[in-house]
């Protein structure tokens, strides 16, 4: 339904979490549908993902040192920011009176972030938030699983400077971040080793990883190989064998660490290694992703594919762990 003379909607589908839990706690309602700021652009949403963060947001189920600062982060009872989604793909409905970069009709794909809002038929975000403009080579729904996991991927592989020859392993390699750090530390020239389960290593390979391991079978610190960089996608790495395992000067990257592997990471003597965590996303990195999917150097890998109605089964597959790559939400619009 448009807005009186606006040409926007009023109203909206959008998957609402009002409390902390499992699945069934995401439902899908009809609410007021947001009107875009000055700066800001209102996007058309054509497909969103269920990541494992997006699980964890939903359940807010913590260690006791994080459970206090999670709640103040997102909310104590429920998400403060009820709709969630972290990533979109769409096309620009309508845009702000300052908004110069984007204009309405452009096709792209976005970062929410912790501002989360992309389980809905629209969502605002920043003109110069990270935002760019979709590849030309990519439907929607595989456009959608590219900003949460190359963002993250391409943060933490810039920092490791990867050099032509070096080896590489990446732990969790099978998630939507691991298999955007394979297809990155090849286009590096990395030679990469990739750790996950069993049912993940075909794909693996299929996406140029060099080496798989699976985890339930191999500790990949215990193999004797050393590498140059090693990425930890998933937190689960052990802190001294990893360090172990890096040859001098290496870059341990941890990209979800848990709290013991950060305290360990101000309590333990590392020599001339490098132990990295945190992170911040520029939209720089954006436009460098698309401009490898459109060379045809980086692709997306999706599981399965779920409609905005069955949004519930979608988050309880990816709560079993066993996704490959990324789980993908299509966004239908209904008329009214």
């Amino acid at each position: 339904m448009a807005g009186k003379g606006t040409g926007e909607p009023e109203k909206m589908r959008a998957v609402v979490c009002r409390r902390y839990g499992p699945p069934e706690v995401l439902q899908l309602e009809e609410v007021e549908a947001p009107v875009p700021k000055d700066d800001e652009v209102l996007v058309r949403v054509r497909a969103t993902t269920v990541t494992a963060g997006d699980c964890e947001i939903r359940k807010l189920k913590m260690p006791a040192l994080l459970w206090l600062p999670a709640r103040i982060g997102f909310g104590f009872r429920g998400p403060r920011n009820q709709i969630l989604g972290q990533e979109l793909a769409g096309e620009i409905e309508s845009v702000g009176k300052d908004v110069k970069l984007f204009k309405k009709g452009d096709q792209v794909l976005a970062l929410t972030g912790f501002r989360l809002g992309a389980y809905a038929e629209y969502d605002c975000l920043p003109e110069k938030g990270l935002i760019t403009t979709k590849p030309i080579n990519m439907t929607y729904e595989e456009a959608a699983t590219v900003p949460l996991g190359g963002l993250h991927a391409s943060h933490f592989l810039r920092k490791a400077h990867i050099q032509s020859g070096q080896r590489v392993l990446i732990n969790g390699a099978g998630g939507s971040i691991g298999t955007l750090a394979v297809q990155l530390a090849k286009t590096f020239g990395a030679e990469v080793t990739a750790v996950d389960s069993a049912g993940k290593l075909d794909m693996l390979r299929s996406i140029g990883a060099d080496r798989v391991i699976d985890y339930s079978r191999e500790d990949f610190t215990r193999g004797g190989e050393s590498y140059d960089v090693i990425f930890d996608v998933v937190g689960k790495s052990p802190f001294s064998g990893s360090l172990r395992s890096l040859k001098e000067r290496g870059f341990y990257l941890l990209g979800n660490p848990g709290v013991s592997q950060l305290a360990r990471r101000y309590w333990t003597s590392t020599g001339g290694k490098k132990v990295i965590s945190g992170m911040k996303y520029v939209v720089d990195d954006l436009v460098f992703l698309k401009g490898l999917i459109e060379a045809g150097r980086v692709r997306s890998v999706i599981d399965r594919s779920y409609p905005l109605e069955e949004i519930a089964e979608a988050h309880g597959y990816v709560d079993t762990g066993q996704k490959a790559g990324n789980v993908v939400i299509t966004v239908g619009h209904h008329a009214g």
